[in-house]
């Protein structure tokens, strides 16, 4: 018996010696074949929507010679039979950075910031650059390649990933067996741009998103007029650009809101960029479909947070929490909306991530026909590469993957990828599936053995005794190789296991034990019975963890489930603020219809109305600020003297949640201004505030044209620790408005002339100021710089439109009133810098008593929630009265705007933009009730109460559902604190975090 065990274990060792000379040496790449080569009996995905079921796919050359039912096999063909495998066209990666270096960024000793070129010959920009081609930089990356095959891709596009225009990429094969001149399928497949600006360089402009904005716009401009051959110096970069207009235009946005942005440069110049998406598309889904534009999204979806820590727990927003539980949606509702898409392995941290976030966007409901479009045909179509790659149509590339089922599925095997007709194995095609469930007998233990599979990596539990022991296993060529730990729990001993795969899948082999001793070992496959652990195969959990939370506009707390709609509307009995010349109406009644105000008097009537009982309670117009930064993302272009190119409308974020707090403090209208970062700023924005609209439609309708202007210390950049850049004097900032008025004037004496000229969009807004059309709104606060700009704009033959803090106004109100320019002051701000020891808090009483028109203004996004009591401050302060003080946050800031003829007073045909109190507005103890805009109801006192609850309950749903992903082994992230920046005149951008 021992001679015959002695025999057998001989015979084992010797098998599996053979096999271990069996297991490939090599990378898995094949040596390419130039004889025709057949796959037969497979299931064929021509196209997603194109299968041919037990057909044959006929390949020569590196190219697709036939496929079908009936193909005609040459007889020296190479014959695969891959009865019941599938085959499918390789995946397309159409924005990457393989094979190209990341570019590094320049340091210098010096901290002084650059403001020139550091080019000749190129244009005046150093983060265009047009002229770069991915092709003059690209090294084969021989791991990424294989990460990317083993991914399921073929072809990749891959760019340098630096600079506003980043120039050409290149269409390159992951083709491991040939050189660039085979894999590279085109060396001008697309021009890709940004928003971000170049790492290689550190010229200061643009220091912002609309800074980027207006550099394209300005580019497109210049690129239009050296096509005319009116300039006279050669500019390689333009010459690039104008080169480059035929190929596909590729913008990365990174956001759904940059998206947006995007598309906005490209409309203005005819320009339909594919734009890089972020994953959040889904929170303006109509909007982002009327871009018409091709998107490429990234799906690397967030992991859930590790909430565990209740402290922690707590800073977490409901807008990052819905992040994690939304965007794995993304891909589906982009299809259900019939918007064109591509996807990519962009921002991933591995690539071997991409099969199971794929996974999670199809169990998120993405049809698998649609995901194999976004990989194949659809990325195809985009770079006009159709007819060479996406599909496996005649004379297409030999790019196809081998399967053992639905590409899919999480227990689907790719064993195969083909690239230009070359063979890469993953997975031998020979290699029996193991897993499932199995026992067997060991020195007479029993055992259960439960063998899963899980990102192409097999897994092994093993149970004895009703104790689960550790183990490995590892799986070759049908042979295994296990390892499990003895009963003795106290000792990590192992013992180990050598077995080969018969064809009903049971394992026969040997068994080392811890003495040393092999014994036969044999595990024999059990059928129907449920895995051995099945904590993690919770169908009640799954299905919770698959409950997506609906989206609200905007898609954080406190949004709209639906949007606010006007109504009609009829407040009763209430004390009415008209700020007309009837004053303050007791026990009114107003009628607000289709948006407008439709009524006032007594005893009103109308059919279908809400009728609101505000007896006790006073009606008046929303307030308005003159000077705010909220609703921003950036609010300072600070890389020139100049920035009149750049506007606010560029970077409004309709998502910031200080609109919702300023409705609760009864604001209805507000003027983005750009930052006193240099002496001519950037275009204001004026925005109602309509929370949960599109950033588009907060905008005035036919809005006022404004400007900010700037003086003193900001401007002249006394408190910087560098401050090259001219102005850096007050008799500097003088010069500047002088010198750019003059320029102005003669560039707009040129374009009326009608001789030939360079539009310039810098020099078009300052001549919109010296024809009257634009006004400007002036940070200052020294008398002498006050006289200055009153003088410089006499000279020019306009006036200034508002002098915008003004705390030295009550100096020169006689000079303000005869120039004709309002004041928007602080109530009672003085001290906080050098300028301002002189502010006073009678300021605006002065002023408003001298007859210059006045408003209280924020500049702070806190303070802006109580301009009613800044207002009332102004009684106190110089004895104003109730009615005059609330005009100084109503009528007076709409006069100033250009807008009174809409808003600011409560008065028949108005726009119906009002706030019932529950006291005297001017009270301490008053508070909003309802925020009316244009007849919607953007905040109810009441219903935020509500909207409190269930952030509560939505909040503590989500942190259950983080709870048991964790629970289930899914990986966490940790919790980092983020605060939201309040944005003031003197915020500068953090250029990279766009």
């Amino acid at each position: 018996m021992i001679k015959k065990q002695f025999l057998f274990l001989m015979l084992l060792c010797g098998i599996f010696s053979e096999a271990q000379e069996y297991f490939p040496k090599n990378d898995g790449v094949i040596t390419k074949n130039t004889n025709y080569t057949a796959f037969t009996n497979a299931k064929i995905f021509v196209t997603p929507n194109q299968i041919i079921e037990n057909g044959t796919l006929l390949i020569k050359d590196g190219k697709i010679i036939a496929s079908g039912n009936s193909v005609n096999i040459p007889e020296n063909a190479v014959i695969f039979n891959v009865s019941g495998k599938s085959i499918y066209p390789s995946f397309i990666d159409i924005y990457s950075s393989f094979g190209i270096e990341k570019p590094k960024r320049k340091t210098s000793s010096s901290n002084n910031p650059q403001y020139d070129a550091s080019r000749t010959g190129y244009y005046w920009n150093d983060h265009v650059m047009p002229e770069n081609k991915a092709i003059n930089s690209f090294n084969y990356d021989s791991k990424l390649a294989s990460d990317l095959l083993k991914a399921g891709f073929g072809v990749v596009n891959t760019h340098i990933q630096d600079g506003i225009v980043r120039g050409s990429g290149m269409l390159v094969a992951l083709n491991k067996h040939d050189g660039n001149a085979t894999r590279v399928l085109d060396e001008n497949s697309a021009q890709y741009l940004s928003l971000s600006k170049s790492v290689t360089s550190r010229q200061s402009y643009p220091s912002s998103i609309m800074g980027s904005m207006a550099l394209l716009r300005q580019l497109y401009l210049d690129a239009d007029w050296y096509v005319k051959g009116q300039v006279k110096t050669k500019d390689l970069s333009i010459e690039a650009l104008n080169k480059n207009k035929h190929l596909v235009q590729i913008f990365d946005a990174g956001n759904r809101a940059n998206v947006l942005r995007a598309d906005k440069v490209g409309d203005a110049h005819g320009i339909q960029y594919v734009i890089l998406g972020g994953g959040d598309e889904y929170e303006r889904i109509k909007s982002i479909k009327a871009t018409n534009a091709s998107l490429i999204i990234p799906i690397n979806f967030p992991k859930a947070y590790d909430v565990e820590n209740t402290f922690l727990t707590s800073n977490l927003s409901l807008a990052d929490m819905r992040a994690w539980n939304q965007k794995p949606s993304n891909p589906k509702i982009l299809a259900d909306n019939h918007i064109n898409f591509a996807l990519t392995t962009h921002n991933l941290k591995s690539v071997k991530d991409f099969k199971s976030n794929l996974q999670k966007a199809i169990k998120n409901g993405l049809s698998t026909e649609k995901a194999l479009e976004a990989l194949t045909t659809i990325p195809a179509k985009i770079l006009g590469k159709q007819n060479i790659i996406g599909s496996l149509k005649n004379g297409s590339l030999a790019n196809f993957l081998i399967t053992s089922g639905d590409i899919f599925d999480k227990k689907t095997t790719l064993f195969e990828n083909w690239v230009q007709g070359h063979q890469t194995i993953i997975e031998n095609m020979n290699t029996k599936d193991i897993t499932g469930n199995y026992e067997f007998l060991l020195s007479g233990n029993s055992y259960s053995m439960d063998i899963s599979k899980k990102s192409n990596k097999l897994k092994s539990k093993i149970t004895s005794n009703e104790k689960l022991r550790g183990s490995t296993i590892s799986y070759h060529a049908n042979w295994v190789n296990i390892s499990f730990t003895t009963a003795d729990s106290t000792k990590q001993n192992f013992i180990r296991v050598v077995a080969r795969v018969d064809e009903n899948k049971n394992l026969n082999g040997k068994a080392i034990l811890l003495n040393g001793n092999e014994v036969p070992f044999s595990a024999k496959a059990i059928t129907n019975k449920k895995p051995l652990d099945t904590k993690n195969d919770d169908k009640g959990k799954d299905e919770e963890l698959n409950n997506v939370f609906p989206i609200t506009f905007p898609n954080n707390a406190y949004g709209f489930k639906e949007l606010p709609q006007a109504e009609t509307i009829l407040f009763k009995n209430a004390t009415v603020w008209t700020n007309e010349k009837e004053g303050i109406l007791k026990h009114t009644d107003v009628l607000i219809k289709d948006g407008k105000i439709a009524k006032i008097g007594k005893n009103l009537t109308a059919k279908n109305a809400k009728i609101i009982n505000a007896l006790g309670k006073h009606l008046t117009s929303g307030i308005i600020d003159e000077h705010s930064h909220i609703a921003a993302l950036s609010v300072n272009e600070g890389g020139q003297n100049s920035s009149a190119e750049v506007s606010i409308e560029d970077v409004i974020d309709e998502t910031d949640i200080n609109i919702y707090r300023n409705l609760a403090g009864g604001v209805t209208s507000i003027q983005i201004l750009h930052g006193s970062a240099n002496p001519i700023g950037g275009r204001s924005a004026i925005i109602k505030l309509k929370w949960g609209e599109t950033a588009n439609h907060l905008i005035y309708k036919n809005s006022p044209k404004f400007i900010k202007f700037a003086l003193g210390e900001n401007v002249k950049q006394t408190r910087y620790r560098t401050n090259l850049r001219f102005p850096q004097s007050r008799m500097g900032v003088e010069q500047v408005y002088i010198d750019y008025f003059t320029r102005a004037k003669a560039y707009h004496t040129l374009k009326q002339s009608g001789k030939p000229y360079r539009k310039d969009i810098e020099l078009e807004v300052l001549a919109e100021i010296l024809n009257k059309e634009r006004f400007i709104s002036c940070h200052s606060y020294v008398q002498s710089e006050i006289n200055m700009l009153m003088k410089v704009a006499e000279k020019f033959d306009f006036n200034i439109n508002t002098f915008t803090h003004i705390l030295e106004g009550y100096k020169v109100a006689d000079k303000m009133k005869n120039h004709g320019v309002g004041g928007s002051t602080f109530s009672d701000w003085w001290a906080y810098k050098y300028e301002v020891n002189d502010a006073i808090p009678y300021n605006a009483a002065i002023m408003h008593n001298a007859g210059v028109t006045v408003a209280i203004n924020s500049d702070d996004a806190e303070m802006s929630r109580r301009l009613n009591q800044e207002a009332a401050k102004s009684i106190k302060y110089g004895g104003v009265s109730e009615e005059d003080a609330w005009k100084f946050v109503t009528l007076n800031p709409a006069k100033l705007l250009h807008i009174d003829d809409r808003v600011g007073s409560i008065k028949v045909g108005k726009d119906a933009d009002v706030v019932l109190w529950s006291n005297n507005p001017l009270s301490i103890y008053a508070k909003a009730e309802k925020t009316i805009i244009e007849g919607a109801t953007y905040f109810d006192i009441e219903q935020d109460k509500i909207k409190r609850k269930n952030i509560k309950e939505e909040k503590s749903a989500l942190i259950n559902m983080m709870l048991q992903a964790k629970n289930k082994g899914l990986k966490t992230q940790p919790i980092k604190k983020k605060i939201k920046e309040d944005l003031h005149c003197d915020t500068m951008d953090n250029e990279h975090q766009h």
